[in-house]
């Protein structure tokens, strides 16, 4: 069973507490910035780092009369380090904290993330090579088309998810980048130094060039990758529910002894985990459209993005984290009836040879139209009459001229669709 261990530390590092952490070493390695180049006395910064902190409740207490919440902040700091606090801000603005403390909380994000995403590949590889030759029918617009296997299915969704990890691996170093440039971003009470040492602590990159913020196209670029990812598990989910349905059944969720379905029917086995999952990538979605909402702001700022952000970064990434470890878990402990796959497979009475047939019909010489016409008819009274393809291809006349019985036995023979998975399974990287 996956843990669901890494929720609560996304939490954590979006708290409150965590953020005035981050303010609170950004404005200290900008006073040790400052004193290594002699801008302020060394001792106040040794000082700055000594007695430097802060008390939550007293932070949103103070703020409640200042209504801004970094001049409640410094105000709090101010308190507990004495006259040395003067050097604290010096240059500096809001922003620089801010936007400063949201790079290193997207970074950070995205390790748990890519954490995340590789131990779900881990799961779907182990189940992958479980099932790489279960056979079952796959669908096309819900309908019965070619046989695959369980195994192929998995290995699509372990390929999904590796284009998950490139693409927040990129997205990670498009918005690891913070400013410490005043509040134009033009450096000029604050020397370009002091942001590359902050910078260079922080394991970010200071922006080539900011206004007072970090531009939002970063940010809306991040929460379209989280939204893409959770697209990915909406998708799986969505499979896996279909796969389950009374009628088809050839997966079910896990269902834990005592678990209930229903209040009203005792017998209900509800996906109900897929469900989840598949309502909660809406809300990501959603989040993602309003980050594309915040790229367009007034000159070098305003703070219509702040609002939106307070709520769809630490939203988006704590649903993400969970939607992650619940998807590992579920693909874990997914139970599969390979008889019903079979049996669904054989559902139809092998309509699923058509192509087979209408191929081999070709390759004697036959012209497409014909045989394909010839093919649909023995394929249609299979439909009516539940009678075996094999044996409605066999009384076709316009068949039987150009097959034998044994071409019609090979034409629907199931090992045809099987003979490429060990080559596929090596495409997306899960060597044997």
């Amino acid at each position: 069973m996956i843990e669901r261990y890494s929720l609560p530390e996304m939490r954590a590092l979006w708290s409150e507490q965590r953020k005035l952490e981050i303010w609170l070493e950004i404005e200290t390695l900008a006073c040790e910035a400052m004193a290594g180049l002699g801008h302020i006395p060394k001792a106040d910064a040794e000082a700055i780092r000594a007695r430097g902190a802060f008390d939550l409740d007293e932070v949103l207490e103070i703020e409640k009369r200042t209504n801004h919440d970094v001049i409640a902040f410094l105000e709090n700091v101010a308190s507990k380090i004495g006259p040395e606090a003067r050097w604290v801000h010096q240059g500096l603005t809001s922003s620089d904290l801010l936007d400063t403390t949201l790079a290193v909380q997207m970074n950070e994000s995205c390790v748990r993330l890519l954490a995340d995403l590789h131990a779900l590949r881990a799961a779907i590889a182990r189940r992958a090579e479980e099932h790489k030759f279960t056979p079952m029918i796959g669908r096309s617009h819900g309908i019965h088309a070619e046989p695959i296997t369980f195994g192929l299915k998995l290995a699509l969704m372990y390929d999904e998810f590796g284009r998950a990890i490139e693409r927040l691996e990129q997205t990670r170093e498009r918005v690891r980048v913070g400013k410490v440039s005043g509040a134009v971003g033009t450096h000029a009470h604050l020397d370009p130094r002091v942001e590359a040492f902050v910078m260079e602590r922080l394991h970010l990159k200071p922006a080539p060039i900011s206004t007072q913020i970090v531009q939002r196209d970063r940010h809306a670029e991040f929460m379209t990758t989280l939204a893409l990812v959770a697209s990915s598990i909406d998708r799986w989910a969505t499979e896996f529910r279909h796969l389950q349905r009374t009628e088809v059944l050839e997966v079910e969720e896990y269902f834990s002894p005592g678990q209930k379905g229903s209040s009203a029917m005792p017998h209900k086995r509800n996906p109900i985990t897929g469900e989840r999952l598949s309502g909660l990538a809406r809300v990501i979605r959603n989040n993602a459209g309003a980050a594309l909402e915040d790229v367009a702001l007034w000159h070098e700022r305003d703070i219509s993005h702040s609002s939106v952000e307070r709520i769809i970064l630490p939203d988006s990434c704590t649903l993400l984290d969970y939607m992650l470890v619940t998807l590992a878990t579920l693909v874990d402990r997914l139970l599969v009836y390979p008889e019903n796959m079979r049996r669904n497979l054989e559902l139809t009475g092998g309509l699923y040879a058509s192509q087979g047939a209408l191929l081999r019909l070709t390759e004697k010489g036959l012209e497409r139209k014909t045989a394909y016409e010839a093919v649909q008819r023995a394929a249609m009274r299979t439909w009516k009459e539940k009678i075996p393809l094999a044996r409605t291809l066999a009384e076709e006349p316009e068949v039987a001229a150009q097959l034998s019985p044994a071409d019609v036995a090979d034409a629907c023979a199931l090992g045809h669709h099987f003979k490429h998975v060990e080559a596929k399974f090596r495409a997306v990287g899960l060597e044997p």
